[in-house]
């Protein structure tokens, strides 16, 4: 199997390095994350690129490009530090809105890949626990709509998006898979309580009170499954990216930083440390290929491929991560070293759509194969 990059795919890396070096230091991403996190502007200057719709169908007018093409994008955005909700609001929400009614996508799709509407999707509640099943926001037909009655947390860019795409209840179980719907549902109809998070970024809860919302699609169980499955590998991708960077920076900072008269690098102990940190990147990063390149396979494996490699990224990510900062000593836990900044994002990652332990039990709960043990 050839694992290299096509042409056009190594030109999508470089033009979004080009923009990360010029326009994206981390002076400008740090004076972003005091000033309270908001990343509209910056997600627009990506929308110039064109990365807005690098997912949408060209006759909508986007890119209509793929699954390997998003993570090289995130790779990139991830190695610079780019606090943006690009995953959720360029990948995630046109694979949703897919399922919408044309007239819905003629409406929507154009200006997603634009840059000029940003549609975030609102899918945790309190208590689920990252299960998507798990919905108590209700839906109701009024006046020839729905009206959505429920509360959403932890919503990316909640104060600047322009809709949101909500799984709300029509009928069943508040822990069944049936019944679930996809609305989508304007800002303006809903309140906002956004605060800054962890990672220089920003997030809001949403009330939803009798919300007036336009049903994208009635069973919905299945598709919101294969967006998160999408916004897995690019978050993947993206743990890559930062992983990469952070690395770089701790080895650079152990070939200057001095210790007895000696390079914190010359030390044999600190070099094997850095070997296995660098063993731990290279594991998450073929299994961030690997999750990339399951999401074009049935339901029952992708889920399953997804999960296994967002349990290795999971542990990369914590184990290069913690590393990185120690080796960088008391300084890699200050605000103004760039090294503190990646950790911080990894540590947000982490617990993004579903966090390790939920993803050990995904495995766990697929894993049907006897290896040959039973009858």
């Amino acid at each position: 199997m050839d694992f290299d990059f096509t042409e056009d795919q190594e030109s999508l890396r470089d033009a979004v390095r080009r923009w990360v070096n010029k326009d994206f230091g981390f002076e400008r991403r740090h004076a972003l994350a005091k000033a309270g996190g908001a990343t509209r502007a910056v997600y627009g200057e990506l929308a110039e690129l064109g990365l807005a719709g690098l997912v949408v169908p060209e006759e909508h007018g986007g890119l209509g490009l793929g699954a390997i093409e998003a993570m090289v994008v995130c790779e990139e955005l991830g190695r610079g530090l780019v606090n943006a909700p690009y995953t959720f609001a360029a990948l995630m929400a046109p694979r949703l809105l897919g399922a919408a009614p044309e007239s819905l996508r003629s409406a929507w799709l154009p200006r997603v890949a634009e840059g000029g509407a940003m549609l975030v999707p609102a899918l945790q509640e309190r208590a689920a626990r990252y299960r998507l099943a798990r919905v108590s926001t209700m839906a109701q037909p009024a006046g020839g709509g729905f009206a959505l009655t429920g509360t959403k947390l932890v919503v990316p860019a909640a104060d600047e998006a322009d809709a949101f795409l909500v799984p709300a209840r029509l009928w069943g179980a508040e822990d069944g898979e049936a019944g679930i719907g996809l609305f989508l549902v304007e800002r303006a109809a809903v309140s906002v309580s956004a605060y800054p998070t962890q990672d220089g970024a920003r997030a809001g809860d949403l009330t939803l009170a009798a919300a007036p919302g336009t049903l994208v699609a009635e069973n919905a169980f299945a598709l919101l499954e294969d967006a998160v499955d999408a916004g897995l590998a690019a978050q993947c991708a993206e743990a890559v990216g930062l992983m990469d960077r952070l690395v770089a920076i701790t080895v650079e900072y152990m070939n200057t930083r001095k210790q007895f008269g000696t390079p914190l690098a010359g030390f044999q102990a600190l070099r094997h440390r850095m070997a296995d940190v660098k063993m731990q990147l290279e594991l998450g990063r073929s299994m961030s290929y690997f999750a990339s390149l399951k999401l074009g396979e049935p339901a029952a494996q992708r889920r399953r491929a997804i999960s296994q490699a967002r349990v290795q990224l999971g542990q990369s990510m914590r184990f290069v991560g913690q590393q990185c900062i120690q080796l960088h000593g008391g300084i890699g836990c200050t605000d103004d070293v760039n090294a503190s900044h990646y950790f911080k994002r990894l540590t947000m990652l982490e617990m993004s759509l579903g966090d390790t332990l939920h993803h050990l039990g995904e495995v766990s709960a697929r894993m049907q194969d006897s290896a040959g043990v039973f009858a």
